[in-house]
């Protein structure tokens, strides 16, 4: 006995030498490959004048946002004499070939540009919008999506995307949060590695013909904008930016994005894009950041505006200093920067390790290698808008809805009913492609209607427009009630006009627009039973809509395959398993309104009647929580069980509760983990989002979900501002969403 328990000794520690060596070996292949590439770059580096490392800093807009076939005049005799190594808005790989042949050809040094382009949810075939497909909480799913989105923009010639936009947000006003994952940090980090991962390859090889590189945005804090106006003031305390905000760009880089998108806002006073904190102390020194950091459109020039800067010149130097790599559009390194070197203002070294870092992104492309890699007319003939793409497109689109209500089980509909389809939006294609389309058109997609009909059959849909999306006309209404007399049941498609969402497109109202409501209201006079289909970019505020509807379906923008997957939840034919990554208000007032938030010193749960933290016209809680969203189907919850109520330092513990669907429809289910610090050396938010599992369970079966809770799950930053845990006791929760949960308790020691 005791000689095998020493051959174990000796076995374990052979294990150790080796796995050491291992590493060692790893390690020191990495760093061989790495020299070897800072080797490359600077045997470029070397040759260039100061001009031509000012072009690799510059990135211009060709005209191709619209056509794809032209730019702007002047631009081709630049890149000609090495003064823009960076191309935005160009695709096609006709168009995008005839660019880099000046480039690669006709240019001293040879040097290849990089295409970049906002590819945000989709190239040609169009997912979701981003808030959407958060909603689906599959992240396989949502990386797939950006993996053909990447597919896609790199056979179009496309080699950098303006994405993944990981800015969270609480605030449904601003019209961006349709760009991102919603207003949690966790569930957020998770969905901006996943996006990373998608556009960049598993692997970070971006060497791959098909990969593009990820462009992280907007750094910092840009989901904040005060009064939900976009481009507007940020300002918020350390800890909230450090806690809240920023751990999805940690993310982002920690899966290998390799460049950085500065934000339009100020944060504690400072322009992002002039802001040496956030770009070289944060984002290169803290977060280790190694690849390039580009402005926002002419957010150098802006800088002027926000009163930091009395002209372009001297904008241009905060950006530089700031450690600004890239100038977007706004001319100002290509005009100031070399005078500002040759008078002393700007060290060339400086200019030197912008230039490094765009060159490495180039050689890490293949572009050096192989310049045509993303001119390949085969490629893009066989790969853009890929019958399996749709198809991708189609099953993330049924897994993004999220059912918000479904009163006396009207859905789903019955095939062969007579159903009025009522609404402007249930007509139109270009809607379902939201914001940040991309390269994304109508000609080969339909319209829900057009769905809707060829399930059901046309002469069992009854369509009246009703109303316009916006305005007051209600000369439809007559029309749209006539028909509704004449079904069985209806289903209204309503909500915003695609470009009510996205950037500049804040709102000050979450209503839904126009006279849609009013008509509503009308037909529910008809005692039928109504669906609501919503199409939008945000949360909206629902009150009087959740009324007057049995159903409420919420179906974002859904993209190219949009129609198709909305009919085929109504119909029962997938079984709706989307769940909010925003919380919903009952109106206005509540805004913001999010569930991490913290409690008072007067709660609302206090038995005194006036003096709490109250509304006294409207509850606390809101009208939709984050992470809810219904099922044709039930789900049972038991109670928690843990392997030990006490949870030591390098310890875990187990979480395991039982899933039961105890209803008649096969279902997915996102079982949502939550915890709460009770005590801390400052105030800690009510609910905190640690985990989470999107489960399949047919009709009554039930499943154990288990979950491990560690102690570096419970870190924050303390009131010393330093990041770790703190003793005490804990609430974990398991539930549906944010507000039905099982609850038990734990302690930290």
């Amino acid at each position: 006995m005791f000689s095998l328990h020493r051959k174990s000794i000796v076995m374990k520690k052979y294990f150790l030498i080796l796995l050491s060596i291992i590493l060692l070996f790893s390690c020191s292949k990495k760093s061989a490959i790495d020299q070897q590439l800072n080797n490359k770059v600077d045997s470029v580096l070397g040759l260039m004048t100061l001009d031509e490392k000012i072009g690799q800093m510059v990135l211009y807009a060709s005209d191709g946002d619209i056509t794809g076939s032209s730019i702007k005049s002047g631009l081709l005799d630049e890149i000609r004499k090495g003064n823009c190594g960076n191309i935005l808005n160009a695709y096609t790989t006709a168009h995008t070939r005839k660019l880099q042949k000046i480039a690669v050809e006709e240019s001293r040094l040879k040097i290849p540009l990089l295409f970049g382009y906002d590819v945000i949810h989709g190239f040609k075939t169009i997912f979701p919008i981003s808030l959407g497909e958060s909603c689906s909480w599959d992240l396989e799913a949502i990386e797939k999506g950006a993996r053909i989105a990447a597919i896609e923009s790199a056979a179009s010639g496309v080699n950098w995307t303006f994405a993944p936009m990981v800015d969270i947000s609480v605030e449904p006003r601003w019209g961006r949060v349709s760009e991102g994952a919603g207003e949690d940090p966790f569930l957020g980090s998770k969905i901006a590695a996943a996006r990373v991962r998608g556009f960049q390859g598993k692997e970070n090889d971006l060497a791959d013909s098909l990969t593009i590189l990820a462009c992280v945005k907007h750094f910092a804090a840009y989901g904040a904008p005060q009064a939900g106006r976009d481009y507007n003031t940020v300002d918020m305390s350390q800890r909230v930016f450090l806690d809240t905000y920023l751990p999805p760009y940690k993310a982002a880089i920690d899966a290998g994005a390799m460049s950085i998108m500065t934000s339009f806002n100020e944060l504690d006073g400072v322009p992002s894009t002039g802001n040496k904190y956030l770009l070289t102390d944060l984002l290169r020194g803290e977060m280790g950041f190694k690849g390039l950091v580009v402005t926002d459109y002419t957010s150098i020039n802006e800088m002027v505006n926000h009163g930091v800067a009395e002209n372009d010149a001297e904008a241009g130097l905060l950006a530089v200093k700031a450690g600004v790599d890239m100038d977007m559009q706004g001319e100002v390194y290509f005009k100031y920067l070399k005078k500002q070197v040759k008078d002393g203002l700007v060290d060339e070294k400086l200019i030197d390790e912008a230039v490094r870092r765009v060159l490495r992104v180039k050689f890490l492309l293949g572009l050096f290698d192989d310049p045509y890699k993303y001119c390949n007319e085969d490629q893009e003939k066989r790969l853009v808008f890929a019958p399996e793409h749709l198809e991708t497109a189609f099953e993330v689109a049924k897994k993004s809805l999220v059912l918000l209500k479904n009163e006396n089980q009207v859905l789903p509909l019955k095939k062969g009913d007579k159903i009025a389809v009522i609404g402007a939006l249930a007509a139109s294609k270009r809607d379902l492609l939201g914001s940040w389309k991309a390269y994304g058109d109508t000609m080969n997609m339909n319209s829900f209607l057009d769905e809707f009909k060829i399930y059901n059959g046309n002469t069992n849909v009854i369509y009246a427009e009703g109303c316009k999306k916006m305005g007051e006309n209600i000369s439809g209404f007559g029309a749209a009630i006539a028909a509704g007399r004449r079904a069985d049941k209806i289903v209204m498609v309503i909500g915003e006009d695609a470009e009510w969402s996205g950037e500049a497109a804040s709102r000050t109202s979450l209503q839904v627009p126009g006279v849609q409501t009013e008509l509503l209201e009308k037909l529910k006079t008809l005692n039928k039973p109504i669906v609501v289909v919503l199409m939008n970019g945000r949360p909206l505020d629902l009150t009087r809509e959740n009324q007057f509807a049995d159903a409420i379906l919420e179906t974002w923008y859904a993209g190219t395959m949009g129609g198709k997957a909305i009919t085929q939840v109504l119909f029962g034919e997938y079984n709706p398993s989307g769940k909010l990554t925003m919380t919903f208000p009952r109106n206005l007032g509540q805004v913001p309104i999010f569930y991490y938030q913290k409690n008072t010193g007067r709660p609302s749960y206090l038995s005194n009647p006036k003096y709490k933290s109250r509304y006294i016209d409207c509850p606390n809680d809101p009208l939709f929580p984050f992470g809810f969203g219904l099922s044709y189907t039930n789900f049972e919850y038991s109670e928690i069980t843990l392997s030990a109520t006490e949870l030591v330092e390098k310890g875990e513990l187990t979480a395991k509760v039982t899933v039961k669907n105890s209803g008649k429809y096969d279902g997915e289910e996102v079982v949502q983990l939550y915890v709460r610090d009770l005590v801390g050396s400052i105030t800690r938010p009510v609910k905190e989002l640690k985990g989470f599992e999107k489960v399949l369970l047919k009709a009554g079966n039930s499943k154990e979900i288990t979950f491990k809770i560690t102690p570096d799950m419970l870190a924050f930053h303390r009131l010393d501002m330093s990041f770790g845990t703190e003793q005490g006791d804990y609430k974990l929760y398991i539930g549906g969403n944010s507000r039905d949960v099982k609850q038990t308790s734990f302690k930290l020691k």
